[in-house]
């Protein structure tokens, strides 16, 4: 990755494609499909990557990692990672089944969704990645506190439930983790699932120097658990001393109309959430 984009300031997107691609080399072809890293690199001739990028449709990052994987085979480039870099809009609602398809056909490619919980290229709108609570363009607050109401759709837990051989969730505070996590899936055949947690500064409404810290207290809280799963054993990172959720939502402006009722609801919900992960941890393997 070259120096020079289009992101926004803080932009967590732009740190995970630096830091998956710093683990996984040159060898390396990146499938994005329409989402902030579509516009990131800048407008042609510029571009931001020293790796071959394709663009594809919005909800065939899957159908597109599948093809160029079967390419490079018949070429003999078996060497050549096959990376789908998509937002969670392109995952886990338009591209799911996609995903879905490529998974279960087997393929050896990596699957990265990178994850700022809403359609952030388009102006903040609600996405399934979306947590409870949020403010988005699409569920604006008003007089109705219409603000999502439906809890985060977890797809690395999905592709769990699939059984996809590797599946991680990794963050850009933890530089090391992620890389660690990548390098592992790079030593497996077979497809990859890694969702990283991406703070969006403009969509999440926190200044833009906060994005390590929003994305730390992320997992300190619970908020967003980071887990390894190999071949059935999963593995879960367990912080030392987690925070109650409040500490990462007061971080954000998206959050600031939360009555303490509906805090203690996500809190309800982080809580039962890391309770059903130890124990699927315990029972693995």
């Amino acid at each position: 990755m070259e120096p020079g984009n289009t992101a926004c300031h803080g932009c967590g997107a732009t740190l995970s494609m630096r830091y998956v691609l710093k683990a996984l080399g040159k060898n390396t072809v990146v499938s994005v499909p329409a989402s902030c890293w579509a516009v990131i690199p800048g407008a042609l001739p510029n571009r931001t990557l020293d790796v071959p990028m394709v663009y594809t449709p919005f909800a065939a990052t899957g159908a597109s990692i599948s093809g160029l994987r079967e390419a490079l085979d018949i070429q003999g480039k078996e060497d050549y990672n096959v990376v789908g870099f998509a937002g969670d809009g392109g995952t886990s609602d338009i591209g799911l089944q996609s995903l879905s398809g490529a998974m279960e056909r087997g393929h050896n490619v990596f699957y990265i969704m990178y994850d700022n919980e809403g359609y952030m290229n388009t102006g903040v709108q609600r996405s399934g990645s979306t947590p409870y609570g949020a403010v988005t363009t699409t569920t604006p607050i008003g007089k109705d506190r219409n603000f999502k109401k439906q809890n985060k759709k977890m797809v690395a837990d999905l592709m769990i439930a699939q059984n996809v051989p590797y599946v991680a969730t990794a963050t850009v505070a933890y530089p090391e983790d992620l890389v660690r996590k990548l390098q592992n899936a790079r030593k497996m055949e077979g497809p990859k699932f890694i969702q990283i947690l991406a703070p969006c500064p403009t969509g999440w409404y926190f200044s833009p120097e906060k994005t390590i810290e929003v994305s730390r207290m992320a997992v300190q809280t619970h908020m967003f658990p980071l887990y390894e799963f190999q071949k059935g054993t999963l593995k879960l990172n367990k912080p030392a001393n987690p925070l109650d959720v409040r500490s990462y939502l007061d971080l954000q402006a998206r959050f600031s109309h939360l009555t303490d009722a509906e805090v203690d609801k996500i809190q309800a919900y982080i809580d039962e959430r890391w309770s059903e992960l130890l124990s699927k941890e315990r029972n693995s393997g």
